[in-house]
């Protein structure tokens, strides 16, 4: 026979696991090669997922290219109201991509961000993960950007690798 004082715990522990609200993103990792994106809570994985990037490979150079970048980044705003459903604005151009653009003499471009489907597009869902279609862009389905909105703060850390 279980005392009555461990079953209270044993309760207690079980009902805060059941509300406990998920845990925050500190870090997203994308992987191009593998078509990735994958949130971290220090350094344990919370989930992952499939994506479509930009249409053309390699990393970004300039502005029109098509290309997703890679390097290091943060989330520095969130918009709810994107023409791609949600989206999470990053930090691209940074100091690195300033410097190579300079060099190569282009426009370094902006405006890249985590996003879901256009609204107008959305009931493709998963279908449009077999393709890279975006303007250089990470997109995951509407369903999946709905999932990860509340666990990613404006300040989250993003790496991009080949």
């Amino acid at each position: 026979m279980i005392p009555e004082t461990m079953l209270k715990i044993i309760s207690l522990l079980l009902w805060s696991a059941l509300i406990a609200p998920p845990q925050q993103a500190t870090k997203i990792v994308v992987k191009k090669s593998d078509h990735t994106l994958t949130l971290y809570h220090d350094q344990i994985k919370l989930q992952s997922y499939k994506i479509s990037l930009g249409s053309s490979s390699g990393p970004k150079q300039q502005a029109g290219d098509r290309k997703t970048p890679e390097g290091l980044y943060v989330v520095d705003a969130k918009n709810a109201s994107s023409k791609f459903h949600h989206a999470f604005h990053l930090s691209y151009p940074n100091v690195q991509d300033v410097a190579r653009a300079k060099k190569l003499g282009v426009d370094p471009g902006g405006d890249i961000e985590i996003h879901g489907q256009m609204n107008s597009l959305a009931w493709l869902g998963p279908m449009a993960r077999h393709f890279n279609w975006t303007a250089g862009c990470i997109a995951l389905t509407n369903d999946e950007i709905d999932a990860i909105w509340p666990i990613v703060p404006i300040g989250t850390p993003v790496e991009i690798e080949p």
